[in-house]
């Protein structure tokens, strides 16, 4: 039988059909790469939908999980395969840009464990005798021992420009931090809306948010018109909360609720809640911590490989003042906190000569417009799988094509 690797692409925050690349070229470029130079199996590709890497952090991976299962039982049953959770034809590998790659590290964790990180807590806060340290060599407890029967097979975690330890502090220098502040003066404000709205506005407010699971109660995609204008500023969406902010304020200080419709603004208050609530997940430094140091030890016991490609500026960079860190040199100004000594997996940088800031270098990557490094970190990712791939279940791949 001719096994079957399956490349799963996740987006980050609010990702779209260009986040990796025009039509998703870099997904198609990155399974050719591969392809050649894993002869013996199938390498097909399968890219998570769009907007739907958002709300709490452990519904969305529970989402992303019962669809990715799915994906592989299909291929399974295509493949015949006899045992598929003893011995699986197919395996995967997520890849996800920034969030991305915390929803597909999560993911792994859950499978090989199933006891997530995300919201749990740290027996070392109790036992300040359990073993050991992570990434940035705080104590911390030694992770659970992983289960090999994992379904799907994960092979590996590729992150691109994932903040698994948060993001840098050059990055909050250039306003991330009063952007966040905004969104959140933006939630206060609607909230104090629900008594212009009355009862039943208060209740549509509330079933947004018991609704939160389902896929239908996701916004449509914004307008191309819309799209253009956002994409000329890299915090767009954020610019949308403050525009909502500025509606709210207006209608609680004129009396005028009854202008908007409601269900427009609970979508609005369901929309900014999601998002503030996932890229709130960064904020939970120990959780951070966590869940890099369970997936070295998932590494390390399983194989299972790890990996980041973080933005570094080049030659368009400039030196950064940043109050808490001093002045930061532009070869040196990065969108995620890099490990210390510890290991963390396998990260590696990706230079963009080109990229003036940390969040332009973040969301150009898989834009060979933008991006001069663009091929060199596509044969990296390459040569980061197939070392992945070296392994007994590859070199026992033999037979026939299986269809995607």
């Amino acid at each position: 039988m001719k096994k079957t690797l399956l490349l799963c692409f996740i987006h980050g925050f609010k990702g779209g059909e260009s986040t990796f690349g025009d039509n998703y070229a870099f997904t198609e470029h990155l399974r050719q790469l591969v392809a050649a130079d894993l002869p013996k199996i199938n390498i097909n590709v399968v890219v998570y939908p769009k907007y739907e890497t958002r709300g709490d952090l452990g519904e969305c991976v529970a989402r992303f999980r019962d669809w990715l299962t799915n994906k592989v039982i299909d291929l399974e049953v295509a493949a015949g395969t006899s045992s598929p959770t003893i011995d699986p034809s197919v395996r995967v590998i997520l890849v996800g840009h920034s969030m991305g790659g915390i929803v597909a590290a999560e993911t792994a964790i859950e499978l090989s464990s199933d006891k997530p990180i995300h919201g749990s807590t740290d027996p070392a806060v109790e036992d300040p005798k359990l073993d050991h340290r992570t990434a940035d060599s705080a104590p911390l407890h030694r992770p659970p021992s992983p289960s090999s029967l994992m379904f799907p097979y994960i092979q590996g975690v590729l992150g691109f420009d994932t903040p698994y330890l948060g993001i840098a502090p050059t990055v909050f220098a250039h306003g991330v931090e009063g952007h966040y502040a905004t969104a959140s003066a933006a939630l206060s404000q609607l909230s104090s809306l629900t008594s212009l709205l009355g009862a039943k506005g208060a209740q549509a407010q509330s079933n947004a948010t018991t609704q939160k699971r389902q896929i239908a109660a996701l916004p449509a995609p914004e307008k191309k018109e819309e799209q253009q204008r956002n994409n000329g500023s890299a915090w767009g969406n954020w610019g949308k909360i403050a525009m909502v902010a500025g509606a709210a304020a207006a209608a609680a200080a004129g009396g005028a609720a009854a202008y908007y419709n409601r269900d427009q603004i609970t979508q609005s208050v369901s929309w900014a809640t999601s998002h503030l609530e996932f890229v709130g997940v960064l904020y939970r430094r120990e959780e951070l911590r966590r869940r890099v140091a369970y997936m070295v030890r998932l590494n390390n016991d399983l194989g299972v490989g790890f990996g980041n490609f973080y933005t570094r500026l080049g030659r368009a960079a400039g030196s950064k003042e940043v109050s808490m860190v001093g002045t930061v040199m532009g070869n040196e100004r990065t969108f995620c906190v890099l490990p210390k000594k510890d290991s963390a997996g396998d990260w590696k940088e990706a230079i963009n000569d080109k990229a003036k800031d940390e969040v332009t270098a973040h969301i150009s990557m898989f834009d060979l417009k933008d991006n001069p490094g663009y091929t060199k970190m596509a044969h990296d990712a390459r040569d980061m799988i197939v070392k992945w791939l070296q392994n007994d279940w590859y070199e026992s791949s033999n037979g026939d094509v299986i269809s995607a």
